[in-house]
């Protein structure tokens, strides 16, 4: 391998172009070309205008010859445009979710694990540091756990047409939700074993329901929920909520309400750490104040994609193992795909001994 690692980029959007310009600055990588089906009309950034371009994927692996490959096109194309890159040797970036079924998650993983490349997810949130440190608050709660998290987004101009698209292929909870179910895993350090979902069609555009809600129950008796809606009609209102309590207290994320829902900046934010303790003395009054912890190192959506793509290249040069990580995306992917079931049927989805899950980091996360 050369010195920089030469990357083909997948998908121009709202996450292609934020990557490929951690790409372009990056002094690890170069990137050797950028696909999508409509590439060549594209409007580009001038500091990507130059690079070359293609409309045929099997071309533009031929031709280009990368290395790596960052895709980060719509869903359902995902696991397709993975195997394809692994059986050319080629690491593999995913934006998120790793497929849309679960049977084709486990053959990307599969395929990482044969061919001996690298796979990582882009669960942007494992890189920040204030959610790193949620995580690690709620683990000193207690068990069980109750965490409840939200992200609805009132989607309007460019977003409505984001969104739009996205639903083409899958719901809200899904696209969104392997996050927060990504973070309940790592607080709980337990299985997932019941998944119930309902939903709501409140968009007239769109043929899958826009808002959704899912319950998911751990084998340690922690409980979780999320929900997410987007659309025009979505309310500004208690769009984000990110909060745990445990016996021992609880940990919420505090955010100044001063922004849009659908702003992708105000997704990852994080003001404050409120940490509450529940401890009380004999006339069951608080034993001590909340605590805030301000947060420094509060990276935006840009700054979040640079970390990203800095790890992509890290475990590739190094090697590390990143076997944990791509358990932990079939695991969150199992749950949200079974809420829409259960949204679809009406019916609590149990999940079968054995299909999760793993909550251990990677060496380097």
């Amino acid at each position: 391998m050369a010195d920089k690692i030469k990357v083909l980029v997948i998908g121009m959007g709202h996450m292609g172009a934020s990557h490929a310009d951690a790409y372009h600055r990056s002094d690890k990588a170069e990137i050797v070309g950028l696909f999508s089906r409509s590439m060549k009309s594209a409007t580009l950034p001038e500091a990507l205008a130059s690079y070359p371009r293609f409309e045929d994927y099997e071309e533009a692996l031929a031709v280009a010859r990368p290395d790596a490959v960052s895709i980060n096109s719509y869903p359902d194309t995902h696991a397709e445009y993975a195997l394809r890159a692994f059986e050319a040797g080629c690491h593999v970036f995913m934006e998120k979710p790793i497929a849309t079924t679960i049977e084709d998650a486990e053959k990307v993983v599969a395929a990482a694990h044969r061919t001996g490349r690298k796979l990582v997810l882009g669960y942007i949130l494992r890189f920040h540091p204030a959610w790193t440190k949620f995580v690690e608050l709620a683990q000193t709660m207690g068990k069980p756990l109750a965490m409840r998290m939200n992200l609805n987004q009132q989607s309007l101009g460019e977003e409505w047409h984001w969104h739009y698209n996205l639903m083409q292929s899958l719901t809200p909870i899904v696209d969104c939700g392997v996050h927060y179910i990504d973070v309940m895993i790592q607080m709980t350090s337990a299985r997932p074993v019941r998944v119930h979902g309902i939903g709501a069609h409140l968009w007239g555009d769109v043929k899958t329901p826009n808002y959704g809600h899912l319950h998911v129950t751990f084998d340690d008796g922690s409980v979780g929920w999320y929900e997410a809606g987007w659309g025009p009609m979505m309310s500004e209102t208690a769009s984000f909520v990110k909060d745990v309590i445990g016996p021992k207290g609880s940990v919420s994320i505090v955010v100044d309400d001063d922004g849009r829902s659908a702003d992708i900046n105000r997704h990852t934010r994080t003001d404050m750490l409120r940490v509450h303790h529940a401890a009380v003395d004999d006339d069951k009054r608080l034993i001590r104040p909340d605590d805030l912890i301000a947060v420094e190192d509060d990276p935006g959506h840009q700054e979040l994609c640079d970390r990203e793509q800095d790890f992509f290249l890290d475990a590739i040069l190094n090697d590390r193992d990143l076997s944990a990580s791509m358990t932990a995306a079939v695991d969150s992917l199992r749950v949200v795909l079974a809420a829409a079931e259960s949204i679809e049927t009406g019916q609590t989805v149990v999940l079968a001994p054995g299909q999760s899950s793993s909550s251990k980091a990677d060496e380097t996360s």
